[in-house]
């Protein structure tokens, strides 16, 4: 039996608390953009690699996620890999770390679980040696695309819940 805790969604339609960051900020030329329509966030662009090669979007919410196993992601996509960021805050040095793991879409829903043992730490896309993620100190999640191809990219994302075994 599996126990589920709702995080997000987005049914209010409300994109107030969610934004995009784009690899413009080291060089790059990705874009990415999204919207929040009948109850689905819509993450779309092209994803360019030359100069950087990804693009996000995320929110700053806080979540005391202690005790759970992982998220749960509804999501559709068009056939890219994409990855699901946890962000507790915690910093290496004076640089965050960004902890994410991978996930693959296809064009029909799935409902998709990311363990959060399957997360890594990293810095600028490079693995780092940091304290395991604190769980109770969420403060940001989002997706990333970086998969390393050019073009066109789709994520659609239901909800986003945190789960475990009861």
């Amino acid at each position: 039996m599996v126990d589920t805790h709702l995080l997000f969604d987005f049914t209010s339609g409300r994109s107030d608390s969610w934004s995009v960051v784009n690899d413009g900020v080291m060089g790059g030329r990705s874009k990415g953009y999204f919207q929040i329509e009948r109850g689905v966030l819509r993450f779309s662009g092209t994803l360019v690699t030359r100069g950087g090669g990804f693009t996000s979007v995320r929110t700053f919410q806080s979540f005391d996620l202690a005790g759970f196993e992982g998220l749960e992601l509804k999501v559709r996509g068009n056939g890219r890999s994409f990855e699901v960021e946890v962000n507790d805050g915690q910093r290496v040095g004076w640089r965050g770390v960004s902890r994410r793991a991978p996930f693959e879409t296809q064009s029909d829903w799935q409902t998709v679980r990311v363990p959060f043992s399957a997360l890594r730490a990293t810095i600028f896309g490079r693995r780092v040696d940091a304290p395991p993620v604190d769980l109770s100190e969420i403060e940001r999640i989002g997706f990333y695309i970086l998969d390393g191809r050019d073009g066109p990219f789709e994520l659609e994302v239901e909800f986003i819940r945190a789960y475990r075994a009861q």
